[in-house]
């Protein structure tokens, strides 16, 4: 059985050869360096190994690069003899190409099957923070959420929460003196930010069928974890429903999965690509919820990887639950930069064999500092190291592979096709049409009600009999009406409607009310 999951290995300048324990994978771990020195192509190796492992992966792919994984490395790519050669040298034995199974997902579903949530499963807090809401505004968004909740109102999609939020506006005063102030001001606040939210693309996300988190916990019929792969080049373009999506994701998982104490390998991998995004201006009660899932998910048997520049893009609190280490390049250009390098250096259990910021400083691509937990969870010593090269494509599939795998995956019959349920937003429309038709019906009770008993007789006459009635005859009366008759009539219809209604009471003191 694999324990490990080989990573790299040295050569006469570098150290021991370096794999991943898959007994604690689920501890947690950290890719960083800048631009361009190879994070990506080391997130395709881990994804790689989890994978033949056994072990369903999920990771958001910013540049595209990594749907190269559906198919194999092929030896006519210009770098396969590079790639023969460094194998050769770090002592892979083993290296050949292979595809991973793979599912692609896509919030905006062009790229992959499509994925929701309800609004209901986000929460108030996580869409305070993807809607960058004050205190005083997320107080109406709990609100909202409770009231959903009492009323038996389902939040499902955005049109359901927009519904909501104008019921409440109608019905402030009430609810203001069990919940405290409702603002109208706070309620168009959040109106308007989920204006903006629907304009970044969050229609996707909130609706119906929702993700379920076992989907993403397949293996294929070989026993391969199933690699699932978010298209987020384009989301990336809204940053915040991006992270928050992601964070979403992160704590469905941590409070829907069972304990399972120290398995010898995850259940699921989780990398989480840019996370820098979701720590930028997020405040405090958020991050503290990010480090309780990084601290506790783990015993649930998922483990979760962040790729980032640089390590001090990560709380101090949460960087201190990654275990497992990949340190690309930094560069130093900057006071701030190098002092950054040296916090970085720091973390490791030195070698005294080199250097540690300065290695860090100089690896070159395809090169990085690592150091992977060992017996007991012990952090081992930092290493150099020569990653080895990736058994998947190198770079991204064409359009038509893409479609290829889409077509054959099962995930599309449950997913693509839009289910919208009666919600929120059904509910509330039918009580506003059952309100205006008991208002129309009163209405004309008291049209009725007004009336004389001779003109309710008369107006009795003419609705069955769909003719006109003189009033000193029972008589059919046929004749073409005068100028003066037809006069009087729209007097009299005048007299009958709601403007005339208003006149007769204000002359006779309603004389025909008392009536």
């Amino acid at each position: 059985m694999q324990d490990k999951i080989f990573i790299g290995g040295g050569g006469p300048d570098y150290g021991q050869a370096q794999g991943l324990a898959l007994k604690y994978a689920n501890r947690h771990g950290l890719i960083a360096g800048a631009t361009g020195t190879g994070k990506t192509v080391t997130l395709q190796i881990l994804a790689e190994g989890f994978s033949q492992a056994g072990v369903p992966v999920f990771l958001s792919d910013v540049k595209g690069d990594l749907s190269g994984l559906a198919l194999p490395g092929s030896a006519g790519h210009k770098l396969h003899q590079a790639f023969q050669d460094r194998a050769a040298r770090i002592g892979f034995d083993k290296f050949s190409y292979a595809a991973c199974p793979v599912t692609f997902w896509d919030l905006f579903g062009e790229q992959g099957h499509p994925v929701r949530t309800t609004v209901t499963e986000m929460g108030p807090l996580l869409l305070s923070r993807l809607m960058e809401l004050s205190e005083a505004q997320e107080g109406i968004l709990n609100i909202a959420f409770r009231v959903a909740d009492e009323e038996g109102m389902p939040l499902l999609d955005l049109k359901d929460l927009q519904a909501l939020l104008v019921w409440i506006g109608e019905n402030r005063a009430q609810l203001s003196l069990r919940y405290g102030n409702v603002s109208t001001a706070s309620i168009g606040a959040i109106q308007r930010r989920l204006l903006v939210l629907e304009n970044q693309g969050g229609t996707n996300l909130f609706g119906e069928p929702a993700l379920e988190l076992s989907d993403l916990m397949r293996t294929d019929e070989n026993g391969h974890g199933m690699v699932n792969i978010l298209a987020s080049d384009k989301l990336m373009g809204a940053p915040r429903l991006y992270a928050t999506f992601l964070l979403w994701l992160l704590s469905e998982l941590f409070e829907e999965l069972p304990e399972v104490g120290d398995p010898d390998k995850p259940k699921l991998v989780f990398f989480f690509d840019e996370a820098h995004l979701l720590f930028d201006d997020a405040p405090k009660v958020l991050i503290d919820k990010v480090e309780q899932v990084a601290r506790l998910i783990r015993s649930k048997g998922v483990g979760v990887y962040f790729i980032t520049q640089n390590p001090a893009d990560i709380p101090e609190d949460i960087l201190g639950q990654l275990g497992n280490r990949v340190q690309h390049a930094l560069r130093a250009f900057t006071a701030r930069d190098r002092k950054n390098l040296r916090l970085a250096a720091e973390t490791y259990r030195e070698n005294p064999d080199f250097d540690t910021e300065a290695a860090i400083r100089e690896v070159g691509v395809g090169e990085a500092v690592t150091s992977m937990l060992q017996k007991k969870g012990i952090p081992g010593i930092v290493q150099r190291t020569l990653i080895r090269p990736p058994g998947s494509q190198l770079g991204p599939i064409t359009e038509g592979e893409r479609q290829t795998i889409l077509t054959a995956s099962p995930m599309g019959a449950k997913y693509n096709q839009v289910i919208d349920r009666k919600s929120a937003f059904e509910i509330l429309q039918a009580r506003a049409d059952a309100a205006a038709q008991e208002a129309a019906a009163a209405e004309a009770e008291e049209v009725v009600d007004q009336q004389s008993p001779m003109e309710r007789e008369y107006a009795s006459a003419r609705r069955y009999s769909g003719s006109r009635v003189g009033r000193s005859s029972s008589r059919l009366s046929r004749r073409k009406d005068t100028f003066a008759s037809a006069m009087s009539q729209a007097v009299i219809k005048e007299l009958k409607g709601t403007t005339g209604r208003r006149i007769v009471r204000g002359i006779l003191g309603g004389l025909f009310k008392n009536r």
